[in-house]
């Protein structure tokens, strides 16, 4: 019996050796022939090269540098002395002197890993200057790979800095986002760069290849093209940016010229900065300067800056008085005061402007009238009409992180606040103060409204891949305020050809034009800012912002001129002469042909 057991015991035992002999053998022969072709078949992701922009004229704007990347197989031996990647550092700093041996072996094994079978990239970008007189010493060393690397580079420096944007190293966060800015090292940071990355970074190519245990190429199996050089044409005009930035000088502020039909021709945020110092990586020193600075160049004040409107918005505001039931003939008489409860609303003519109806209002920037206006209209009606005209909401332009801004209304302080709303608000956001923010890019858009009876939706992008962008509208007037329309567009000529216009005495320009200057109010400085101006430099930093927003030819509306002028004090005086040179170089260049 104990014999019979013992036979089964070693018979069982052959019969487990023999099912796991065949399980080995047979069946786990796929697993094994998988992972057998995981080891030797590599996956190389080819990055694709950034297209470039241009300029209507076809001028380059964002262009690629020729040059190379420097990587080093994986897996290098870093022991000893004379170890594989000392030596090839060695090699790289021997030939490239400007390299840094301790950064480039600190940046390999921070990448390098048992699980890492991909080149490691150890220098982002070398010229093709340099490049080239020591490559091939460089590719005797097997374990040195110098591979085709564009580096992005601005060719006007600052010019439209804050519309174009740039491209800069990829962080954690944008690799999380895009895994091609892995692949290629750098994204799109801001403007046109990082609005259309996805398309201007092109798709990655891929090649497949079979290598032999000692990383060594045996076949090619794949091959797979990057789809790259995908280029976009934008509707800015660099011979126009370059006059208004010499125009626009060392002051702050914003500019923005833009066709009736949205085509941005211009738009520049000052003060600018170079583009060019963010591609490798900009000094901490260069960076502190940026944001430190009061007048804060690193801000797109086109779309980001919020400012009072002050009295441009009384073109529109006026259209709704007249579609709320005031008649054009009504009239106030201003004094230079109104007297509200216990408080005097000053009108900013101290003597006042005697009896005055809609078109001297908007003409002489009449406050009284806006403030009585407001009276007979109210909040309600007036926030309502203000927001349907696109003030409080984006623009639409194709830029990235746009602002919306504040209409204020009973709703939006009793949610954002959650405080009653008071009548002297209402006269406040008849004149464009108080709580009201706006961009310069909607007033742009606002003034186009006002000179066309439609709303147009701002774009920088001309073509994409050879596909023209085609402009969009949006009709939000009523049939009351398309009739009531011309007597605003009368008063709006009135401002910059009556001899009592507020622009009439600062205009020069060749061709007639209408518009609206606007004065508004610097609320606050905070503490933290004021702690950084100098003492003597306050007064001019508590100075109004000066507005200027216009349409030409007057009669023929075709372009839109927006400036605003920080610090700049009565719209007119700071930004007259300015508008006027720039009508004067549509001429010129043939936008505008007189008739």
């Amino acid at each position: 019996m104990r014999l019979k057991l013992l036979i089964s015991f070693f018979f069982l035992i052959w019969i487990s050796l023999l099912v796991r002999v065949f399980y080995l053998s047979v069946q786990s022969n796929n697993y094994y022939s998988k992972l057998s072709s995981h080891n030797t078949i590599k996956t190389k992701k080819i990055a694709p090269i950034r297209g470039e922009i241009h300029d209507r004229n076809n001028l380059p704007i964002a262009i690629n540098k020729l040059g190379f990347s420097i990587q080093l197989l994986p897996h290098l031996k870093h022991k000893g002395d004379n170890s594989e990647l000392d030596i090839a550092i060695r090699d790289l700093v021997h030939n490239l002197p400007d390299l840094n041996a301790t950064k480039i072996k600190k940046r390999y094994l921070r990448n390098d890993s048992y699980y890492n079978h991909n080149d490691i990239r150890v220098v982002d970008f070398v010229s093709y200057k340099k490049i080239m007189p020591v490559y091939s010493p460089l590719h005797l060393n097997d374990n040195i790979l110098v591979i085709p690397a564009p580096k992005r580079y601005y060719p006007y420096s600052d010019l439209a800095a804050h519309i174009i944007g740039y491209v800069a190293k990829a962080n954690k966060k944008d690799v999380e986002r895009d895994e091609l800015a892995k692949l290629i090292g750098s994204t799109g940071k801001s403007g046109i760069e990082k609005y259309y990355n996805s398309y201007l970074e092109g798709v990655a190519g891929q090649r497949k290849i079979k290598v032999s245990a000692q990383n060594e190429v045996i076949k090619e199996l794949s091959y797979l093209k990057a789809i790259e050089n995908r280029d976009i044409t934008l509707t800015l005009d660099m011979r126009l940016q370059k006059y208004i930035s010499e125009q626009f000088k060392a002051r702050a502020g914003a500019v923005i010229v833009m066709s009736v039909d949205g085509e941005i021709l211009a738009a520049a945020s000052f003060p600018e900065y170079d583009l060019n110092s963010f591609v490798s990586g900009i000094s901490s020193k260069q960076w502190k300067a940026l944001i430190e600075s009061i007048d804060t160049p690193f801000t797109n004040k086109i779309i980001n800056g919020l400012y009072p409107p002050g009295s441009t918005i009384k073109t529109g505001l006026g259209l709704v008085y007249l579609s709320s039931g005031i008649s054009q003939w009504w009239t106030t008489n201003c004094t230079g005061t109104m007297k509200l409860g216990k408080r005097n609303f000053r009108c900013w003519k101290h003597s006042g402007h005697g009896k005055t109806d809609i078109r001297k209002a908007i003409r002489e920037s009449c406050d009284d009238y806006f403030y009585k206006g407001s009276l007979k209209v109210g909040i309600a009606d007036m926030s309502f009409g203000l927001k349907r005209f696109g003030l409080g909401s984006k623009t639409g332009v194709d830029l990235p992180n746009e602002f919306i801004g504040t209409v204020p209304s009973r709703e939006w302080k009793r949610k954002r606040f959650n405080q009653p709303w008071y009548i002297g608000e209402t006269l406040n956001t008849s004149i464009g103060q108080g709580d009201f923010l706006t961009t310069p890019l909607q007033i742009a858009q606002f003034t186009a409204l006002m000179a066309t009876g439609r709303l147009v939706k701002p774009h920088l992008a001309k073509s994409i891949d050879g596909e023209e962008v085609m402009p969009e509208f949006e009709d939000v007037l009523t049939p009351s305020q398309h009739k009531k329309l011309p007597i605003i567009q009368q008063a709006m000529r009135q401002v910059c050809q009556h001899s009592k216009g507020t622009a009439v005495h600062f205009m020069h320009a060749k061709i007639p034009v209408a518009g609206k200057t606007g004065t508004a109010q610097v609320i606050g400085i905070s503490q933290e800012i004021k702690q950084r101006i100098n003492e003597r430099d306050m007064r001019y930093y508590t100075r109004s912002h000066a507005w200027f927003t216009t349409y030409a030819p007057a009669r023929d509306p075709q372009y839109i001129v927006t400036v605003l002028v920080e610090h700049g004090g009565h719209g007119g005086a700071a930004a007259g002469g300015m508008v006027s040179n720039i009508y004067n170089k549509l001429l010129e260049f043939g936008y505008i042909k007189k008739k």
